[in-house]
């Protein structure tokens, strides 16, 4: 009997939250640790997975497979330790062709392929956010230590939950040694949910964008990587963590699953 592909949405309810780079080091820790893991950019409106993994510049993205013009095949590229990558567009002509209402297709087409699609959803609540959480089976919420970041995430949270999508818990990012910071028992009283991981203040995250290379690979040893690599193991169930693959820290290639081998910049 086939398993069921796992589909964890990843949201936050305001911008800045590092999300998206925290998805993007997740995916790849993930494969790292042997899963076929697929991330999917679902923000068609402001996205920015793409530019994680270099991509910014590839012509065919998810915005010519919601206006007709493309397989999800021809908008997948392969990227360090194997990860799968949908890259969104970031051109306004992108954006305005794509349909919203083509995307459950095309993430029906994706899990035929992958055990693990993490979506990285919109900030916010508008439109594309809220479809964007109907996809997912789970959700984990994105949020930074301070109250203004908790409230916008727990109505993200109600409103998945109205949709039928299980919160399974937080991830609080930049977190520093700071008093002002929110204490995790403050976090997890808010949302009524379980804190997963704790990333810290890294100042490797921007050197890591940069190089247009996730954390994990470039700078595995680094605080936010180990803390990463940490909750990838968590959230696969395993007992034991990886060590980070050396091969290919310093150079990867990426290509189109169905078209032919590029070299990373």
């Amino acid at each position: 009997m086939k398993r069921m592909t796992r589909i964890i949405t990843f949201a936050s309810g305001k911008g800045g939250t590092g999300k998206t780079t925290a998805v993007a080091n997740l995916g790849t820790a993930m494969a790292q640790l042997g899963k076929k893991v697929t991330i999917l950019d679902a923000d068609v409106t402001m996205a920015n997975l793409g530019m994680m993994f270099g991509l910014e510049e590839e012509e065919i993205t998810l915005h010519d497979v919601l206006a007709g013009g493309a397989s999800i095949d021809q908008a997948t590229y392969t990227g360090p330790a194997g990860v799968k990558v949908v890259p969104s567009s970031i051109s306004l002509e992108g954006v305005r062709r794509a349909k919203l209402e083509h995307l459950k297709e095309a993430v029906s087409e994706l899990v035929k392929r992958t055990d693990i699609l993490l979506i990285d959803s919109p900030a916010g609540l508008d439109l594309d956010a809220i479809t964007a959480l109907t996809l997912g089976q789970e959700l984990i919420l994105v949020v930074t230590p301070d109250i203004a970041s908790l409230s916008d995430a727990l109505k993200t949270k109600i409103i998945s939950e109205n949709l039928g999508v299980k919160p399974i818990g937080i991830v609080v990012t930049r977190a520093s040694d700071k008093s002002v910071d929110l204490p995790t028992n403050q976090i997890e009283s808010v949302l009524d949910l379980r804190v997963l991981s704790v990333i810290p203040e890294d100042p490797e995250v921007g050197h890591s964008i940069a190089l247009r290379k996730p954390l994990v690979i470039c700078e595995p040893d680094s605080p936010a990587a180990q803390a990463f690599m940490k909750l990838a193991a968590d959230l696969l169930g395993l007992k034991q963590r990886a060590k980070p693959k050396k091969a290919g820290v310093e150079k990867f290639t990426l290509w189109p699953v169905g078209g032919r081998k590029r070299k990373s910049r």
